[in-house]
């Protein structure tokens, strides 16, 4: 796993074998960061990033000198490795919370500029974190949801959607702040 842009670009991570997160292939977050490059000012964003696992997501964020990245997951083991790898790298604007996303939602009473969510692929009532996004108003005018997910869904008839990209196994779905005109 590599740091594909910003300041750290190149930057190799080695997560230890006890971490048992699917990372975001390197391949598909090139691609998810070129679109993303042409959506938003990196600088100018607060980012949540959900089921955090190794923090792969974030420290993209964080190497392209987001405002503030918020990096929220449940298991110990990856939290601490998040918490530690920020500090290694010096992101001093990157925040690991130790929660439950769902939880964490639902008591969350920010704005973000990009939600990126990357729960496991099986972990059942996964697209729930995209009702309650929506229903807590969490993205700020010109904010995108980003929900990384499986073949075996397709949101393309809701309200907000934007786009579906593939790259291999990996489908993201972006979703805008505001609802969209269907086709």
């Amino acid at each position: 796993m590599r740091i594909v842009s910003g300041r750290y670009r190149g930057r190799t991570i080695n997560p230890p074998k006890n971490l048992r997160a699917r990372p975001t292939t390197d391949f598909a977050k090139e691609n998810l960061f070129n679109i993303l490059a042409n959506m938003v000012d990196f600088e100018e964003v607060d980012v949540l990033d959900l089921f955090a696992g190794t923090g792969s997501i974030s420290y993209e964020f964080a190497s392209r000198e987001a405002r503030s990245v918020t990096s929220v997951e449940i298991n110990t083991i990856h939290y601490n490795y998040i918490k530690s790898m920020a500090k290694e790298l010096g992101f001093e604007r990157m925040y690991p919370v130790k929660a439950n996303v769902f939880l964490y939602l639902k008591s969350c009473d920010k704005q973000f500029d990009i939600i990126f969510s990357d729960a496991p692929y099986d972990l059942r009532g996964s697209e729930e974190v995209i009702n309650i996004v929506f229903e807590k108003n969490m993205l700020r005018e010109d904010g995108i949801l980003i929900f990384e997910h499986s073949q075996n869904m397709n949101f393309s008839s809701h309200p907000h959607f934007m786009q579906e990209r593939v790259y291999g196994s990996v489908h993201f779905t972006i979703f805008s702040a505001e609802p969209q005109e269907q086709e």
